[in-house]
């Protein structure tokens, strides 16, 4: 559990200073138009630091870490995808910043980030269905039964 605080302090970290950087940014360059810079903090806050915490609440309720290898392959497939994805955008964002124009390699990559993001996802949600099955003792697995009849 300790290690799913860690993560969601450190995306609360880099979501603080990306929202500093696209600030200062563009303050120094007088840019006033969109660009991807202006979106990485709350990506960074909320697919970083929101969601580990909503898993550091499911993992205490549920003993996600319990089923080893899926949490395992989640947490590191999910943060690599966030990881890939806000690096990209924040590059794409600093080119636009810059003025400078962005190729489709960014695109490419930026893609790449999104799948593994997916599939971290996907992977939770089949971790988190494991160990709600593995947490149902026979007199819970009857009511949750009569439950889901209904």
């Amino acid at each position: 559990m300790k290690l799913l605080l860690n993560t969601a302090h450190l995306y609360m970290i880099v979501g603080l200073i990306a929202g500093l950087y696209y600030r200062e940014l563009t303050k120094a360059r007088h840019f006033t138009g969109q660009s991807e810079l202006g979106v990485v903090h709350t990506h960074v806050l909320a697919l970083g630091m929101l969601f580990f915490l909503i898993v550091l609440a499911v993992e205490k309720q549920f003993a996600l870490s319990a089923q080893r290898s899926l949490f395992t392959w989640f947490f590191w497939m999910y943060n690599t995808g966030l990881a890939v994805t806000v690096i990209v955008m924040t590059l794409h964002g600093t080119l636009t910043v810059l003025g400078k124009s962005s190729g489709e390699g960014i695109a490419l990559v930026a893609g790449v980030g999104h799948i593994l993001l997916t599939v971290g996802l996907v992977l939770f949600f089949i971790t988190a269905g494991k160990a709600l099955d593995a947490g149902r003792t026979p007199s819970t697995a009857t009511a949750f039964a009569a439950q889901e009849a209904s």
